[in-house]
């Protein structure tokens, strides 16, 4: 379900404020709406009137009577329109057809190779997205947006991929513009572990307002809640922790000059490389789960180091941040409890006691539809924005 903000409005609120009310799902009454928004009921009456034209409420019965005819009550049609949210990673591509309160519709998934480029997966995933929209799931409602999540660095503002590490032939490529052309509708794109994010908070943790979700799996990154917003930095790279460098902790056998990152020292790829070198057939992250899962005593025991390394620098996360939840996600921590020990050990040690006082250390709850959910919720977001409503009552058409 797609995350809504509480009801209340600032001063002199247009139809697109006053629709933010009703985003929570909750029927009201003009009257009601009134009293929130502090406007008079008739100019409440034209700016509800025009929302209900336009499709975005739908009449909600009738509330209890105080005498005479009982008020009508309106609220939030998620029927409205629909969006497409997509997860792509490195080897699987996602695309699902959601309402705008992120009820999933229908939805496709295909093996890829993210190395194919983006032209040549943006047009396969393009076409799955418009099969979507001639099935009867989509009831012939209009799309409204797309939001992509890709497995690598987004400057969210342009929706262009920044140095992909593993997204060969993506960098600076203007992946709005050219799903545009297929779609003339707004675009947005963002890192999957901020998609990830969204859709764990909206799923798992909805009242929880501070909460960074980590994901360790091919690479090392995490998207931060914080106020109950998401925080992208300036140019979109907040979160960035797999290339931090890591401080030797407990348990470390690293050299004092080790300068590695952490992704190059706990991502599955770094744990692979490490078993490898111990005599194992670890190939890749599959691998090392694989082992893990089959009690591999070096598999586990590298597993829950990795956590300690992850917890060295989640614990200045900690200190700085201060969040209620810490969720680990990704292959390997859904390996089993190794890594998430590793991490608890660490962070509760070193981390100050106020900031850990209420602290939770968990493992992802959300489960596979965690990056297409937190995809829906953030194109609904910009759809469903108080300048988009008030541009779309303006507009012609509407």
């Amino acid at each position: 379900m797609v995350d809504a903000p509480r009801p209340s409005a600032p001063p002199n609120p247009g139809a697109g404020e006053i629709f933010q009310i009703l985003r929570d799902g909750t029927a009201r009454t003009k009257a009601e709406l009134a009293a929130l928004t502090g406007l008079a009921r008739s100019t409440v009456s034209v700016r509800v009137d025009a929302l209900l034209a336009a499709g975005l409420l739908r009449p909600a019965g009738e509330a209890a009577s105080t005498g005479g005819r009982p008020p009508a009550r309106v609220a939030f049609n998620p029927r409205a329109g629909l969006v497409l949210a997509v997860d792509l990673g490195a080897t699987h591509a996602t695309i699902a057809l959601a309402d705008l309160a992120g009820a999933f519709l229908d939805s496709h998934t295909r093996t890829v190779d993210i190395g194919d480029g983006p032209e040549t997966l943006l047009d396969a995933i393009l076409r799955d997205g418009a099969t979507l929209l001639d099935s009867p799931a989509a009831a012939g409602l209009p799309l409204l947006g797309i939001g992509i999540g890709v497995p690598g660095p987004v400057e969210h503002s342009s929706g262009r991929p920044t140095n992909p590490p593993i997204m060969p032939g993506w960098d600076r490529f203007d992946v709005p513009g050219f799903v545009q052309r297929t779609f003339d509708v707004p675009v947005l794109v963002d890192n999957d572990v901020n998609i990830l994010a969204l859709g764990e908070h909206a799923t798992a943790w909805p009242d929880v307002d501070d909460l960074v979700f980590v994901k360790v799996s091919t690479g090392i990154g995490a998207g931060i809640i914080a106020g109950g917003q998401l925080q992208r930095g300036a140019q979109g790279s907040a979160g960035d922790m797999g290339h931090v460098q890591v401080p030797g902790g407990v348990g470390s056998t690293r050299d004092a000059d080790d300068e590695r990152d952490l992704e190059a020292l706990a991502s599955g790829s770094a744990l692979a490389a490490a078993l490898r070198a111990q005599g194992h057939d670890a190939r890749g992250p599959a691998d090392v789960i694989d082992l893990v899962r089959s009690g591999d005593a070096a598999a586990i025991a590298a597993t829950r180091q990795a956590g300690r390394d992850v917890g060295e620098v989640l614990a200045t996360v900690v200190n700085l941040l201060n969040p209620s939840i810490i969720v680990l996600g990704g292959s390997i921590a859904r390996a089993g409890e190794h890594l998430l020990a590793g991490v608890r050990e660490v962070v509760y040690r070193r981390s100050i006691p106020l900031a850990t006082q209420h602290l939770a250390i968990v493992q992802s709850q959300a489960g596979d539809r965690a990056a297409v959910l937190g995809a829906a919720i953030m194109v609904a977001r910009d759809v469903l924005s108080p300048a988009s409503i008030d541009r779309r009552l303006a507009a012609p058409s509407a």
